[in-house]
């Protein structure tokens, strides 16, 4: 692949192009694989701007391999913590319930049972009178936004559930 002006173009070379799709890209080439050339197929026209230093050149590239990895660890509790919070087996009302709830409460999922500050249990079908354990106060508590969210998916249609 050669530029315009007879420059050989490859790792390190800045150019201006613009793709089939009418796109308007500046960037720097990082890998090249010249028997696929499988970019060529999506470039319109481009023009070469300069030649750079290779942006992979392992004598001046750092990698902070120890701040990757704690990225990656972070990333995958916190996916964790995420997937936890998906009830397995229950209906989309069930997890919209168990959102709300959430939202000022600390819950968790026992199977199908919604348990919420590690006392209080809501068992299918999520009812007020389905709301057993923990003190009066937060028996109540729990009663109440159940009450307040269910009018609430209620006023948006039956097709929320």
């Amino acid at each position: 692949m050669e530029g315009g002006g007879g420059e050989e173009l490859g790792v390190g070379c800045v150019l201006s192009l613009r793709t089939t799709l009418g796109d308007e890209i500046e960037g720097q080439i990082v890998a090249y694989d010249r028997p696929s050339n499988i970019l060529a197929n999506y470039i319109q026209d481009f023009t070469y701007l300069k030649k750079a230093e290779d942006p992979l050149d392992l004598n001046k590239c750092y990698i902070d391999l120890a701040g990757l990895q704690a990225r990656e660890e972070a990333s995958l509790r916190q996916a964790e913590i995420e997937a936890e919070r998906i009830g397995v087996g229950v209906t989309s009302e069930a997890q919209s319930l168990f959102d709300a709830l959430s939202k000022t409460l600390p819950v968790r999922w026992d199977k199908t049972v919604i348990v919420v500050m590690n006392e209080v249990r809501v068992s299918i079908p999520y009812l007020p009178e389905n709301v057993t354990g923990g003190t009066p106060a937060a028996n109540d508590r729990v009663k109440k936004v159940l009450e307040f969210e269910r009018k609430r998916l209620q006023a948006h249609g039956p097709g929320q559930f």
